[in-house]
């Protein structure tokens, strides 16, 4: 047996255990800095976890990003969503007249009408490359030939198929494959931090930095006092 190897083989692992170890414990800035934002990373990988496992799709919270769902809900919302079957199935607005079911519908909508039933939030025409929609389903549509929901904003004027547009081409009634989910439950304002998400991570880059700066200084200076003694 090559002995001589296989003691070569436990000093690397030994060398690199101890220098794992060292920048763990080490209490230098850029180390400390670097353990700092992975535990961070961590934290909210965990919670996205947590989230998907509870809502059963992805994205499980989004920001509102205009007024078309006024009043209902508000610019800067963060919006908590669930997969369409969880929690019952998803209901309609003709559906949810009959039985009095509704989602935000602490107001009328544009045109005075008590709203119902479920708010979604699509994909229109299916393209993961335009941001989702989220707006109240009204009915389900049928030609024979091709079904979907029909959806509506409650601050907008006509329903989505007859009054928006992606590039040149109408948004078609929402099939079941295109919808993330339906809403759940909203947070005010909360919605505003990813919403200006760049600006927020810098933010809290430059705090953490400085707050390392900061301990770093006064640890100095607690060192510096006792060799003064």
């Amino acid at each position: 047996m090559n002995y001589e190897k296989m003691g070569n083989q436990k000093k690397s692992s030994q060398s690199g255990t101890e220098k794992v170890m060292a920048f763990l414990k080490s209490e230098e800035t850029v180390p400390s800095l670097i353990r700092d934002v992975c535990l961070v990373l961590c934290i909210v990988g965990a919670i996205a976890l947590g989230l998907y496992l509870v809502s059963g799709t992805w994205p499980a919270v989004v920001a509102v990003e205009s007024e078309s769902m006024v009043p209902n809900m508000q610019i800067g919302d963060l919006v908590f969503v669930m997969a369409p079957d969880r929690f019952g199935d998803l209901t309609t607005w003709a559906t949810g007249q009959e039985t009095g079911y509704v989602r935000f519908g602490d107001f009328t909508d544009r045109q005075g009408n008590t709203v119902y039933g479920d708010v979604i939030i699509y994909r229109p025409n299916g393209m993961d490359s335009v941001h989702p929609i989220i707006h109240r389903a009204l009915d389900w549509y049928d030609d024979g030939t091709y079904s979907g929901y029909i959806t509506k904003g409650d601050n907008n004027p006509g329903i989505d198929q007859q009054s928006l547009l992606i590039g040149s081409e109408p948004v078609l009634p929402v099939k079941k494959e295109w919808i993330v989910g339906k809403a759940l439950f909203g947070i005010p304002i909360i919605g505003l931090i990813p919403l200006h998400l760049p600006e927020v991570a810098a933010v809290v880059i430059i705090l953490m930095i400085l707050h390392e700066l900061y301990l770093r200084r006064k640890e100095k200076d607690i060192d510096a006092g006792k060799k003064n003694r």
